[in-house]
């Protein structure tokens, strides 16, 4: 007889952040939908009692919890993992994001292993593994549409739901809002970013690549330390967005208000959405949205050519990666070139689906598609051989990945960027721009600043 999973609904949306903020260690991991008016923006969960965990050290060595597995590779240990714990899940339980199956953070590093012939930094500012993956069988998830959260628990954890039940009536004291107060904004020198600019486009010029994605980086000191939840707290107001998350590792933590998705499977279906393609929301001194200016560079944007050949280029990109798991000719274009409109940008969107082969496994479809290559350029291994070069010190989060897997393989993962790490006092963030030949190397660096905006408007108001 198979044993049923334990789930009680609840008429109310319950603030999962101060759920999390009740108990960090039971709650550690949340994935939020912020940004309103989405499809993508229905579902957020908070994960509950973390049980066993695998890590990727910053060495590369592979961490279990007293488990046993046949390699030293992350990706491999995942999927021998995967297929131990597997199980079929009633049809009325997958109509819920997550249901129980594992918490997945990949830092971008983490390419190193898919791509051995790579070669990425590794003096890092603050201590994060590479990547883990963390069993959770209970999760808090608030439904948006419905108004309503969901209580679950797996099979054998019954006794979570009332513990989860007795936290949320415990949280819902209200918490006493805390201000970050930076003591100075280091931002990288203008004049190395216009620099890798220019060496890129050379490497345009003799065929290297096509396009290539460069970051930068900015440091946040703090007049005292803080709790990553109330930095969190400010930058999905400043910030809004439908992949925002808070992962807490150690002493350390990664909080993200990402808009990208890199990649999810439901029943078998796997999409991408990458976006590619920005400018600038238009506000009056009041910081109220001058509709007309604004609705005039949507146009700008969605009509301008660089923008749409990039986006095409970077499209046929995820064609490309899909196909490696998809069933012949089931790669399509669900949506092409869409705008969406976020607080501080607009982004130009498309949606890439296509049917799983039988034989996938959850690592395998982080291996075809990671990391995405929206964030990397193309083509992907020659453009992180030049990020790598030029930018001389690892990303870490930023462009990495967290999610869910499902106890029956479907996933869900977003692109980490609008990222934050957090380190006690001191708060990291990175922003960059897609180069092309025919890129201004000003306007690049503008376009940096302007997504690093709601990141630091988080902190510096």
């Amino acid at each position: 007889m198979k044993q049923a999973f334990h789930i009680k609904k609840l008429n109310q949306v319950v603030d999962l952040l101060a759920v999390h903020e009740l108990n960090s260690k039971r709650y550690p991991y949340l994935l939020e939908s912020v940004a309103n008016g989405n499809d993508n923006s229905r579902y957020s969960v908070l994960f509950a009692f973390p049980q066993a965990t695998i890590t990727l050290s910053e060495l590369k060595h592979l961490q279990a919890d007293n488990i046993e597995f046949s390699s030293n590779n992350f990706i491999e240990a995942l999927n021998q993992w995967f297929v131990r714990e597997k199980r079929q899940v009633p049809d009325e339980i997958k109509q819920l994001p997550f249901y129980g199956g594992w918490f997945v953070y990949l830092g971008y590093e983490l390419a190193e292993e898919i791509e051995p012939v790579l070669s990425l930094p590794t003096k890092a500012d603050v201590e994060l593994p590479i990547a883990l993956a963390v069993r959770i069988p209970a999760a808090i998830i608030v439904d948006k549409l419905q108004q309503q959260t969901w209580l679950i628990a797996e099979p054998a954890f019954e006794s979570c739901l009332k513990a989860m039940e007795t936290d949320i009536l415990s949280a819902n004291i209200p918490l006493t809002e805390l201000s970050l107060i930076p003591k100075h904004v280091h931002e990288a020198d203008p004049s190395e970013y216009i620099h890798a600019v220019k060496r890129i486009q050379q490497y345009i010029i003799e065929g290297d690549v096509f396009q290539v994605n460069i970051s930068r980086k900015w440091r946040i000191d703090l007049n005292q330390p803080c709790q990553p939840s109330t930095v969190y707290r400010q930058l999905r107001k400043s910030n809004p967005a439908p992949f925002a998350g808070l992962m807490l590792c150690g002493d350390n933590a990664v909080i993200s208000s990402s808009p990208e998705r890199l990649v999810s499977v439901k029943n078998h279906k796997v999409e991408t959405r990458p976006i590619a393609g920005t400018r600038p929301r238009q506000r009056f001194e009041s910081g109220k949205i001058d509709q007309s200016a604004d609705e005039a560079l949507r146009k700008e944007l969605i009509a301008h050519p660089k923008e749409r050949a990039e986006h095409v280029m970077l499209i046929d990109l995820e064609r490309n990666d899909l196909g490696r798991i998809a069933k012949p000719g089931s790669v399509k274009v669900d949506e092409l070139m869409v705008l969406e409109s976020y607080e501080h940008v607009h982004h130009i969107v498309s949606n890439v689906s296509a049917e799983l082969r039988e034989d996938v496994l959850p690592g395998d479809v982080i291996r075809a598609v990671f990391p995405g290559g929206t964030i990397t350029g193309c083509p992907k291994i020659r453009c992180m051989e030049i990020i790598a070069e030029l930018e001389a010190s690892p990303r870490q989060a930023y462009t990495g990945s967290m999610g869910y897997l499902n106890i029956d393989g479907d996933m869900d993962l977003n692109i980490l960027i609008r990222t934050i790490i957090h380190k006690a006092d001191e708060l990291h963030i990175r922003a960059g721009a897609g180069i092309v030949a025919y890129s201004d190397p000003e306007k690049e660096l503008q376009e940096t600043r302007i997504k690093a905006k709601g990141m630091l408007n988080a902190v510096t108001g």
